[in-house]
């Protein structure tokens, strides 16, 4: 099992310009593996932005739908020269890369908050939809799926990971949990000492390593040809995020953060050996998940809109080395 060295960039995306932000983040990737990084997590939503008129504007008015219009046209259609682009970066760094993005596709007028996984040869190794967008969210994103709950393997243990307070639903850590995860990505857009209590926790229940980062972002970041710019936002006091990205070990030590109202990139080794080793003491879906007593069910197929009654039904994509869990010592779901 190799070590990794790990980072957690935590910066200001270009707000609502799409191949800006994605520019900004090929220079970040470069600068984390300048560094030694193998391992770099961006924030939630990180490409184009964040949506954050959707705690400020109103329900469906006509600034809440020219800013959807925008967020629409600024998002990324997996695959495209987006994705290209920032795996052509992964491989230049030779690190495996989670990159935060609004996404699309190209013949729906949904969006998901998605997170993208590329591997160090720049191959997009799969992706992960956010399963349930909290409150305001919900004006902009779709739902995700059990087809997008997935975790990859790689020569520093496990790698996979939820967004947000999809990190709250105990069912979703379950399953997670269930498929040996060692390094746990957690991008956000909570911040505050409440959050980084919450990422202590994961730590330390499913005995992994956590990256939870969030983006940096205030009210003087939006640019002046943002719908809405000058009634929902004011200047550099009106914080919309603060950051609060930190990288936690297994047993819910803090290894590097909590970075506050500034940018910047965080870096920890970690160990696999070390996180597995720990589960001695407790495995959540091991030897202290008793499932003769608790059993979970997780609907792992994708739900299409459209289904051929005629046709073999084809396997729900898992993301590149997703398809193989470890199943020694755990509960089936």
């Amino acid at each position: 099992m190799d070590k990794v060295r790990a980072a957690a960039v935590q910066a200001t995306p270009v707000f609502l310009h799409r191949d800006e932000t994605v520019e900004k983040a090929v220079r970040l990737i470069r600068e984390a593996a300048a560094e030694g990084a193998g391992l770099v997590v961006f924030p939630e939503t990180f490409i184009p932005t964040y949506p954050d008129w959707v705690w400020r504007a109103g329900v469906w008015d006509e600034t809440s739908e020219a800013l959807y219009g925008r967020l629409y046209e600024e998002s990324v259609v997996v695959p495209s020269a987006t994705t290209e682009t920032l795996g052509r970066a992964a491989r230049r760094a030779k690190a495996y890369v989670s990159m935060g993005v609004n996404e699309r596709e190209e013949w729906s007028g949904t969006i998901y908050n998605t997170q993208l996984y590329f591997g160090p040869d720049g191959t997009l190794l799969g992706k992960h939809r956010k399963l349930m967008p909290t409150g305001g969210e919900r004006l902009v994103w779709g739902y995700g799926d059990g087809s997008t709950l997935v975790s990859f393997e790689t020569p520093f243990g496990r790698l996979g990971g939820l967004t947000c307070w999809e990190n709250y639903m105990p069912l979703a850590r379950f399953a997670m949990y269930a498929q040996g995860v060692d390094v746990w990505c957690a991008p956000t857009w909570d911040f505050g000492d409440a959050w980084v209590a919450t990422l202590r926790h994961i730590a330390k229940e499913g005995r992994v390593f956590v990256i939870g980062v969030a983006p940096l972002l205030r009210g003087s970041d939006v640019p002046d040809d943002v719908p809405g710019r000058s009634t929902l936002w004011k200047g550099k006091s009106d914080w919309m995020n603060q950051g609060y990205s930190a990288i936690v070990g297994p047993n819910g030590e803090i290894l590097a953060g909590p970075l506050v109202k500034e940018e910047g990139i965080l870096y920890a080794e970690l160990d696999a050996a070390k996180a597995r080793a720990s589960r001695h003491q407790f495995d959540p879906v091991g030897h202290y998940s008793r499932p003769d007593v608790f059993q979970l069910t997780v609907r792992s197929q994708a739900n299409p809109q459209v289904v051929d009654g005629d046709a073999e039904p084809l396997p729900a994509s898992r993301g590149r080395a997703a398809g193989k869990r470890p199943n020694a010592g755990r509960p089936s779901h």
